[in-house]
């Protein structure tokens, strides 16, 4: 498994210990940054872990920021792209199990580096096991669906 890792400023130590912790288990990381504590816009690198999802570069995305929310929002932005944000074992299980979120996003402010290690070992020993597929195909042709919508809209005013 190859795991794209991003944080902004307020996760770099997070963010590093996560990488450490991962690559000790054996698995492969992609860091996308932020590489200091120097200030850094949390979209920017949850753009770049979610386009490399995306690409299939990696095969899932750990994003980290203050609270989780601000790169959970902005990965979810990206089109294709299920973000979950979990600060506990069962969440991060449930977040791939039962909704295929091809990324984890967490909150460096709201949790310590011993429960996030737990939080990303759930998450990544977890596979989609399609229980819930019907509901989220409903979500990714709802997506699918509001794409060709607004291409057809921007087609038809010659944009």
């Amino acid at each position: 498994m190859k795991i794209g890792l991003g944080g902004d400023n307020n996760a770099f130590t997070l963010k590093t210990t996560i990488k450490e912790y991962l690559e000790d288990k054996g698995i492969e990381v992609k860091d996308y940054g932020c590489y200091s504590e120097d200030a850094v816009d949390y979209p920017d690198v949850a753009f770049e872990v979610a386009e490399a999802v995306s690409q299939e570069e990696v095969d899932r995305g750990i994003l980290i920021c203050g609270t989780g929310i601000g790169v959970c929002v902005a990965a979810n932005k990206y089109p294709g792209i299920r973000a979950a944000l979990a600060h506990d074992e069962y969440s991060a299980e449930r977040a791939q199990l039962s909704n295929n979120a091809q990324i984890l996003t967490m909150g460096a402010q709201i949790i310590g580096p011993e429960v996030a290690k737990k939080v990303v070992d759930a998450y990544v020993r977890s596979e989609w096991a399609e229980g819930s597929k019907r509901k989220v195909d409903k979500i990714i042709d709802k997506e699918k669906n509001f794409i060709s919508q607004n291409y057809q809209d921007v087609v038809s005013k010659g944009c």
